[in-house]
């Protein structure tokens, strides 16, 4: 027992070293001794442009410029000039930010100069020509920060969706990730799981002494039931966050000639699409980001669902429906003026045109349906159809609309909006979400380890423990406390110049 549970402390030992020489080896990629600059304030003119420098020589590159040294986390104005020949580049404000007291725990500095593309390519030049200074790699800025310990890798990842945030859902998600929330979420389970696996371990290379409590590993066992428990209703978030993220999959489907592109181009505002009196006009999929309610849609409109003898028409029908499975939400459309005159026989039709375009699951949950072309048709006969939904369980909510006359419009847009809130959640209520695949698969990873330590707990303890470390190792790998290097080239890679 001895024996075997020095060999574990050994294989632990060496695992952390090796995590610890990987750690050094991401976080000196281009030489710790080097000094990054690059403009952090995107491409094009501008009223002001920022450059950023960051490294042991950023003090050198404000003293070479501007002749000076400007009080620390104080905007100064001051003159700009090349290091070698002294011509004046610009008049701007210089910051100081000393180490560790910056983004980067870094000595560095800003310079605001005027957003014109010679006034930035003077500076980048003059910054360029000093010794130990060189242009930054993608992401650099973030990765010094994230090896300085000033950010974990979920931090790093809420920083990346900020910057690519387009809507206010996306933003709030974002900025609630950034501020750490859901890297306590893990950095708590990876406390807790460490301290089970300490408790094992003693038990492993103590129990013989009688120096260990009796019950400890029946606490082990309740503690990682629980964090099961806890990780496991984590990843049954419905995706909400991913979605969020990359934008909810919207599709309009419905048979041909019932008004699917006219309602693309009355939502997107513009003629994002083809709209003729001849049936089969759409073939192709038409794609539009928008932005709903404060929530990313990529609204698709798809090829009428018929039967056709036409090999470009089968096509885009097999792409539509390709489409409908694999959307988030569904718009269904359908010719008001095609249905039953008989309101009572309404829900029936519809329930069975709809299982020709749905998945039978898919019929309530991810479908609204919309009854197009309603000023062709009487408001009375238009109540009478809508009673009799009422009374129907078979059918989804249903609304109806005009895209001519675009009455109905923002009875749709609130159903819309309600099943994207529904789809994505409210990113500032309850607990953070996952919001990466990265996340989810390492966080399964940690389960089925623990799923280990209970497969071995009465049969090999030494096993057992395995499970409890390869568990602590994916969590750890979530935050960025151990991993391979492509996890963060993979992370950082998306990150601009200058960030």
């Amino acid at each position: 027992m001895h024996f075997i549970s020095g060999w574990r402390r050994s294989a632990a030992v060496i695992t952390a070293i090796r995590s610890l020489s990987v750690k050094r080896l991401l976080c000196s990629v281009g030489s710790e001794d080097d000094t990054i600059f690059a403009l952090s304030s995107g491409q094009g003119r501008c009223g002001v442009a920022v450059v950023r420098v960051s490294g042991p020589a950023s003090a050198h590159a404000v003293r070479s410029l501007t002749r000076g040294f400007p009080a620390a986390r104080v905007a100064s104005l001051r003159s700009i000039t090349h290091p070698q020949t002294r011509e004046l580049l610009d008049r701007g404000l210089v910051l100081w930010f000393p180490g560790p007291g910056s983004f980067t725990g870094e000595d560095s500095a800003e310079f605001h100069i005027h957003g014109g593309p010679a006034v930035i390519s003077g500076v980048l030049q003059a910054l360029g020509s000093l010794p130990g200074l060189r242009p930054a790699e993608a992401g650099e800025f973030t990765r010094r920060a994230f090896c300085a310990g000033k950010l974990d890798l979920t931090e790093v990842e809420g920083l990346g969706d900020l910057i690519h945030a387009e809507t206010e859902a996306q933003r709030r998600q974002a900025l609630r990730q950034m501020a750490g929330d859901l890297g306590r979420i893990y950095q708590d389970w990876r406390v807790r799981l460490k301290r089970c696996l300490a408790h094992v371990e003693a038990f492993i290379d103590f129990s013989e002494d009688e120096l260990i409590e009796d019950g400890i590993l029946n606490d082990v066992d309740t503690a990682v039931r629980q964090l099961q428990t806890d990780m496991e209703n984590h990843l049954s978030d419905q995706r909400r966050g991913e979605r969020l993220r990359s934008g909810v999959q919207v599709v309009i489907a419905g048979s041909t000639n019932a008004g699917k592109s006219s309602l693309l181009n009355m939502l997107t505002q513009r003629p994002a699409a083809i709209v003729s009196a001849t049936a089969g006009t759409t073939r192709d999929v038409v794609e539009v980001p928008l932005d709903i309610g404060g929530y990313p849609v990529l609204l698709s409109d798809t090829a009428g669902l018929r039967d056709t003898t036409d090999s470009v028409e089968q096509e885009g029908v097999r792409r539509a429906r390709q489409r409908v499975e694999q959307a988030d939400l569904s718009l269904v459309v359908v010719d008001l003026t095609q249905l039953p005159s008989e309101p009572q026989l309404v829900p029936v039709f519809l329930s069975e045109h709809l299982k020709n375009i749905l998945e039978p699951s898919s019929h309530r949950q991810q479908c609204i349906l919309i009854l197009n072309k309603s000023d062709l048709s009487s408001a009375e006969h238009n109540r009478s159809i809508q009673a009799s939904l009422a009374c129907s369980a078979d059918v989804p909510d249903a609304c109806f609309l005009s895209c001519h006359t675009r009455d109905g419009l923002e009875d749709l847009l609130t159903l819309v909006q309600n099943r994207l809130k529904t789809l994505c959640g409210d990113p500032l209520i309850g607990s953070p979400t996952l919001t990466q695949n990265r996340h989810r698969t390492l966080l399964q990873k940690s389960v089925e380890a623990l799923h280990q330590y209970h497969q071995y707990r009465d049969v090999d303890l030494v096993l057992a423990a395995e499970g409890l470390r390869l568990g602590l190792s994916s969590l750890g790998r979530i935050t960025g406390r151990v991993g391979p290097e492509e996890i963060l080239d993979t992370i950082f890679k998306e990150f601009c110049i200058g960030k």
